[in-house]
């Protein structure tokens, strides 16, 4: 039975500016999952300084993209799965879920896997023990708390990203080069700095992030016109906050990874090798923080990948969802959950390699991504789903530039891999 409207869109009462702002901030927050972080590692230390621009050009992309979706879920009140089913039909919204669902799964496979080796590597102990701990807490978190709950705790966590900001300043960059190179983009057409500019960009806009928001939106809007201004003027300014704090932490990483392995050209696949690495060259502090930096970008973006991927489900199946929803009322979206979880503890346990989960998952993403982010402008553009509020003209266009963005970008990756293989 479909309900009239989702528990997880169940207003609060009269939230603080903080607390109103929350959906873009832990959205933009669970983009740098352990995927992002072993790509910014990886680039930094094949590339140096050179593509710390690139971390910065992510800002105003994802603002972009956080903002329509903002928009789109504070004034149609709902989340683009069951906006994309009631205005396209089952046909597009099911291509609109395969490409999510596709994505999330493979995502919340290796980013299971890289939290447990980030826990293994502060403890000392092997991390194959702990995926099915870390998968049952994650899971734990979501079955007990109700969506302002979970957005609560996540919020609190964000603030375990800065130590990549500690991690960067230990690790003793070069500064005057680093801002040269942050301010000052250079274009090079040299195979490692196309492909990690690529990866970069390919990565960080995943599909999860804006459905997430149009989730997270729906779920604090109240009836009335004057409610849904105030949560839209509210959306706009978290999609760029969050945007600039994804961004400075995605430049942080790369950074820490720059100023160490990459000025010893020592590469890495990993998060976790680059943690690791990191202690000879920077000293145990820096090693240990990005450790820490890494087993919160798990914990962040686990929960968000976890329940976008069940209420995209029960939307297209017309389930009763939520967070905030009794498991005796959406034992569908409860399932979900726990198969989703189940799914990732199979892979762990088939023992396939976390680098090609990561590099799956950043291709896999880097493709898919456009599918939603096309929807996604449409229906904000659309006049019966957003009556006289769609976004102007100049926001369409450059959602526009964003979706060609990602997927050429996801395009030109898949093409270099495919050439070098040969």
């Amino acid at each position: 039975m479909s309900p009239s409207r989702p528990a997880a869109e169940r207003p609060a009462s009269q939230p603080g500016r903080l607390r109103s702002i929350g959906p873009e901030l832990v959205s933009a927050a669970a983009d740098n999952d352990p995927t992002n972080v072993g790509t910014a590692a990886a680039v930094g230390a094949q590339t140096g300084y050179q593509l710390s621009w690139v971390t910065l050009l992510v800002a105003p992309l994802l603002a972009v993209v956080l903002m329509i979706a903002a928009q789109v879920g504070t004034v149609a009140r709902n989340d683009l799965q069951a906006l994309t089913l009631k205005r396209y039909g089952r046909g597009p919204a099911f291509a609109l879920l395969a490409s999510v669902v596709l994505v999330n799964l493979v995502t919340i496979a290796a980013d299971l896997q890289a939290g447990a080796a980030g826990i293994g590597l502060l403890a000392g102990v092997d991390p194959r023990w702990l995926v099915a701990p870390l998968g049952a807490a994650i899971g734990a978190l979501l079955f007990a708390g109700r969506y302002e709950q979970v957005l609560g705790v996540l919020r609190y966590l964000m603030l375990g990203f800065l130590a990549f900001g500690v991690a960067a300043v230990l690790a003793r960059p070069d500064w005057p080069r680093l801002v040269q190179a942050s301010l000052v983009p250079t274009i090079s057409l040299h195979r490692y700095q196309v492909a990690g500019a690529l990866a970069l960009l390919g990565t960080t806009l995943t599909s999860y992030v804006y459905v997430w928001e149009t989730i997270g939106r729906g779920a604090q809007q109240a009836p009335g016109r004057t409610d849904r201004d105030r949560g839209l003027g509210r959306a706009r300014t978290g999609a760029v906050v969050g945007s600039v704090f994804t961004a400075v932490i995605l430049w942080f990483m790369l950074v820490a990874s720059a100023a160490t392995l990459g000025k010893h050209h020592q590469a890495v696949a990993t998060a976790d090798d680059a943690a690791r690495a990191l202690r000879p060259l920077a000293g145990s502090a820096a090693a240990d923080l990005f450790g820490a930096g890494l087993v919160v970008s798990a914990v962040v973006a686990l929960p968000v990948l976890l329940a976008t991927t069940a209420h995209v489900v029960g939307a297209q199946f017309g389930w009763r969802r939520g967070l905030s929803e009794d498991i005796s009322r959406a034992r569908g979206y409860y399932a979900v959950l726990v198969i989703s979880i189940g799914l990732a503890l199979a892979v762990s346990v088939a023992g396939i390699p976390i680098v090609g989960m990561l590099v799956a998952a950043s291709i896999i993403g880097g493709l898919g991504a456009p599918i939603g982010l096309v929807v996604l402008v449409r229906l904000a553009r659309d006049r019966q789903v957003m009556g006289s509020q769609g976004i102007s003209l100049r926001l369409a266009l450059a959602g526009w530039a964003v979706a060609v963005v990602v997927g050429g970008a996801g395009l030109l990756y898949l093409v270099g891999a495919a050439v070098g293989a040969l």
